[in-house]
């Protein structure tokens, strides 16, 4: 057997377990926290009961909430000069994977110093992070579990992947009770980013026997628990979709991801795009890019969506693409990215940037700029 390398943080996961955070803080040796979340975030008002939790345990903190979606360089810039000009030791993010994917840039250039934009790229980081303890607020993302960060560059109009083992949390808790708070909106497109870290982290070429386990275990609870989730917001739904979620971003955390992600940080650098609403426009045709060299584990994957398997590996791989696509239509995503995008004209460029991302070094066929162009033609 190949020799693998596992990653996760420490995992607090429960009802109520919000409560812990100050205490976890304080274990990692904080006396003045840099708290990191966002408006949307306040106006559900967890940051005011996280800052009475901080209270309880005599501790100080600092706060940044200037972190919009797809996080900025520089807000990442903005948020390392506050945290060194306030003296902070330990990052602590809560929200979606916006707060959380600042907050580890936050971290990183206040460690290692220069611009986010030197460390783009897998293994750039050379000096431990301050101690972090992540607390999302929502499910799909999984910053709180994964040693990925994804950073947009403004003057390049592109998302930047960064991969490291030091963006890995030192400590992650995840309170289903903060999902209650999210509109039937908010919590679709996380979800479809969820599917996609099962899907890609299944087929890619560095899965292990460890992580292969996640991705399915990850897919079958998410397609289990999706629709009572969507259409009733139940809080036992949506805590069994907080455990796929984390079910899946251990998986792709150590497997990593592939075309599908690629794709999706490209054109949501361009143009802005919600991440998870790219993946609901593009996982389809990145599964079928992937189909004739992923035939089998495809068909293991539809088998899981659909509930059935069909005449041979092609049908079933195919039925359990056209489920992604069924689901997408349920939930009223747009289907076609003409419907959200302005033109296509910036889609060659869109293309050349996505071929750089390095997600698509795993992904179980290689792509060119053009494979790529064909496919964002294909959903157009």
């Amino acid at each position: 057997m190949d020799i693998f390398k596992f990653a996760v943080p420490e995992l607090i996961f429960g009802r109520g377990s919000l409560k812990y955070t100050g205490i976890c803080a304080k274990r990692l040796g904080a006396a003045k926290i840099f708290v990191v979340s966002d408006p949307g975030v306040e106006a559900a008002g967890w940051t005011q009961q996280l800052f009475e939790l901080l209270g309880e345990e005599h501790l100080d903190y600092v706060y940044f909430n200037d972190v919009v979606a797809n996080p900025r360089d520089y807000q990442v810039q903005r948020g390392a000069e506050l945290y060194r000009r306030e003296g902070a030791d330990v990052v602590l993010a809560l929200g979606g994977g916006s707060p959380m994917d600042a907050a580890k840039g936050i971290a990183l250039v206040v460690s290692n110093g220069g611009k986010i934009r030197d460390y783009e790229g897998a293994n750039q980081v050379k000096r431990p992070l301050p101690p972090m303890v992540f607390v999302p607020t929502t499910m799909g993302s999984e910053s709180n579990i994964s040693q990925f960060t994804v950073i947009s560059d403004v003057e390049r109009r592109l998302k930047m992947t960064l991969i490291s083992r030091t963006l890995v949390p030192n400590i992650s808790i995840t309170d289903p009770l903060l999902l209650t708070t999210m509109t039937r909106d908010l919590v679709i497109p996380p979800l479809f980013d969820s599917l996609a870290h099962a899907v890609e982290s299944y087929v890619s070429p560095i899965a292990s026997p460890f992580t292969e386990v996640m991705s399915l275990r990850g897919l079958d609870l998410l397609i289990r628990h999706i629709r009572n989730a969507i259409n009733t917001l139940h809080i036992d739904d949506l805590e069994q979709l907080a455990v796929a979620g984390s079910w899946s971003g251990m998986a792709f955390t150590n497997a990593s991801v592939g075309l599908g992600h690629a794709l999706a940080h490209a054109l949501g650098g361009m143009y802005d795009i919600v991440h998870g609403m790219a993946h609901a426009l593009l996982l389809p045709h990145v599964m079928r890019y992937n189909l004739g060299v992923s035939l089998k584990k495809m068909a293991k994957i539809g088998t899981i969506l659909t509930g059935r398997t069909l005449a041979d590996d092609e049908e079933t791989a195919l039925f359990g693409i056209e489920m992604v696509e069924q689901l997408r239509e349920e939930f009223g995503l747009p289907s076609r990215l003409r419907e959200i995008l302005p033109d296509k004209t910036k889609l060659p460029q869109v293309s050349r940037n996505a071929v750089n991302d390095i997600c698509l070094l795993t992904n179980p066929r290689p792509a060119t700029w053009k494979d790529i162009l064909n496919i964002y033609y294909e959903a157009w």
